[in-house]
């Protein structure tokens, strides 16, 4: 869940979604509802891919005063041509190995009916993260499910990660106002933040620590 200041209307936050969500190319065509309440936002209907799916939620993330996103959107796949799973195994394999930033030979996908399974182990988050985002491109795919394991090289200290994670998040954003506590292989970033900007640099600070499996991003954007 993302949190932001919730400083205007429910109407107002919901005609700036559909707005949003007609303005990015890659969230069109669909035929998606969008209903909120208390400043949640909550999007429905259905798309032709899980691409359009995953941009209609980063769309509605963007907004102004949106407190947290709900996904009922459904996928409803196209005629593909023929393509059946074999095919879209054989371009999830490829996608994984054309990243650089991806190490693909320690990583396994499994295809069922157009959900993915992804497995293996990475050594940072990122990798893990990014691994999914490619596969979420990819033409046929209902949905990911990720299963990618970080496993360091050395185990981190708790107390010089969430150091580095302040002394980073201070020279990528220029403020002291967000805190950062670790549970585990989790980051949990608070505090405040004056733009979505600043929100997902401090996202993408947090999945660059090593250990780090999971990020909880309870920011407050106050701009």
């Amino acid at each position: 869940m993302t949190t932001a200041a919730a400083t205007r209307t429910d109407p107002d936050i919901q005609r700036d979604v559909l707005d949003e969500l007609a303005w990015d190319p890659q969230a069109q065509p669909n035929e998606i509802g969008v209903s909120v309440a208390d400043g949640v936002v909550t999007l429905t209907g259905r798309v032709d891919s899980y691409a359009r799916k995953w941009a209609a939620q980063r769309c509605a993330h963007r907004v102004r005063g949106v407190r947290a996103v709900a996904d009922d959107i459904e996928v409803r796949l196209p005629g593909l041509d023929g393509q059946d799973d074999s095919d879209l195994a054989l371009a999830a394999v490829r996608a994984l190995e054309w990243d650089s930033f991806v190490p693909a030979e320690r990583l396994d996908v499994t295809v069922s009916a157009g959900w993915l399974m992804l497995r293996g182990e990475v050594e940072f988050g990122y990798q893990r993260r990014t691994a999914e985002q490619e596969l979420r491109r990819l033409r046929g795919v209902r949905g990911v499910t990720n299963l990618v394991e970080v496993v360091p090289p050395t185990a981190p200290s708790a107390e010089q990660t969430a150091l580095d994670l302040r002394r980073a998040l201070r020279r990528r954003t220029g403020t002291e106002a967000v805190t950062v506590e670790l549970a585990g292989d989790t980051v949990v970033l608070g505090g405040t933040v004056r733009s979505w900007w600043e929100r997902d640099e401090a996202e993408r600070v947090a999945w660059s620590a090593p250990g780090v499996r999971a990020v909880d991003d309870r920011l407050v954007v106050t701009g």
